[in-house]
Parts: structure tokens; C-alpha cells; sequence
């Protein structure tokens, strides 16, 4: 591993100054990070390490995620000041401080900002799950592309999801080759929608 990452960290040093063999090492050291790890007809991905660590998710995710909860929040206040308003107005009937009339009149008001909260939220929560769902299908699209683009050479007869693992030898594991990968098409996609 620290042989990896010395080679990779090399290569960065070369691409940073410029110099012609930037690719060459660049290339090497692929083929050592991969040759180091995977090196088998099988191979394992820690998908979830893979999505929680990519660009796109510190990019856009990250935001998504505070978004929602953000969103969760703000419903879980507007419900709370519903009903202690409710109840406000339940505490001033029952101790005769207003009229039923008044008192029928405030509570249908309640239950009008009530409903118009729900289907506010309820609009708010679809827009957010169609966000979540368009996020989830732009990073699984990025994952099957970077795993297919690895395997092109068909070197792996297998690579699975590393949670369904029991055991297996770090050597099979392709995560960090597979996340490089990730970042490498997200940067060409950004790229290219900017055009």
C-alpha cells in the first residue's frame, strides 16, 4: 500500500512540473496500483466507501443531503407551531377566555394553514425525492461506467460489492482504482456540460 501510494504521489510530482515522462510514470504506476491490487481473475469495490468519498458526492451530495435535512427540520418546526397554536387556542376555550364562535372560527383558520403546510411540504418532499433518485442514478451511472471502463480488457472475470464480503485478501480489492476512476469520468462530465 505504501509502495502505491509513493508511486502515485511520484507521478503527481511529475505532472505537476510538467515534464514529458509524466504520462509514462503516470501509466506505470497504474499498472503497479493495479497489478497490486486486483491481481486475480476476481476483484472486490467498496461501493459505499467509493460513493461517500467521490466528487460528485462532495460536490453535489453533500449539499443534497443538507438540503434535505434542512427541509426536515423546517416541516418538523411548522408542525410543532401548528399544534401548540392548536392547543394555545384549546387552553383559551376551555378557560372561557374566547367565544366558541371565535374559538370555531380561529381553529378552521389552523386547519387551513394546516392543510396548505401539508401540501406545501408534501411538494417540497416529492421535489427532494426526485433529487435524491436523479443523484443516486448519476452516481450508480458513474460507478458502472468507471467498473466497465477497468474491466475493459475483461482482465477480471468477477468484481463484486465488498459488502457482501465474509473475507477476502486486500489484494483483490479495487476500490481506489475504481474511485479514480469515478472522479476521472465525474471531472470529464462537468467538463463537458459546461460546454
Amino acid at each position: 500500500m505504501k509502495k502505491t501510494i509513493f508511486t502515485l504521489a511520484a507521478a503527481l510530482c511529475m505532472m505537476a512540473c510538467g515534464t514529458k515522462s509524466a504520462e509514462t510514470a503516470t501509466e506505470a504506476s497504474e499498472t503497479t496500483a493495479t497489478a497490486q491490487q486486483g491481481a486475480g481473475d476476481v476483484a472486490y469495490v467498496q461501493v459505499e466507501a467509493v460513493l461517500a468519498q467521490c466528487d460528485l458526492y462532495k460536490n453535489e451530495g453533500a449539499a443534497l443531503q443538507e438540503k434535505t435535512q434542512k427541509a426536515q427540520k423546517s416541516w418538523a418546526q411548522r408542525e410543532k407551531n401548528l399544534q401548540a397554536e392548536a392547543a394555545q387556542l384549546q387552553e383559551k376555550y376551555q378557560k372561557g377566555l374566547i367565544t366558541t364562535n371565535d374559538a370555531q372560527a380561529q381553529q378552521q383558520s389552523i386547519e387551513k394553514r394546516a392543510v396548505a403546510y401539508q401540501n406545501s411540504a408534501q411538494k417540497e418532499a416529492q421535489t427532494l425525492d426526485e433529487e435524491n433518485f436523479v443523484f443516486t442514478n448519476r452516481a450508480q451511472d458513474l460507478l458502472q461506467r468507471a467498473v466497465a471502463a477497468i474491466n475493459a480488457d475483461k482482465k477480471y472475470k468477477m468484481i463484486v460489492n465488498a459488502s457482501a464480503l465474509i473475507d477476502a485478501d486486500t489484494t483483490l480489492n479495487i476500490t481506489p482504482i475504481v474511485l479514480a476512476k469515478v472522479n476521472e469520468l465525474y471531472a470529464a462530465d462537468q467538463k463537458e456540460a459546461k460546454k
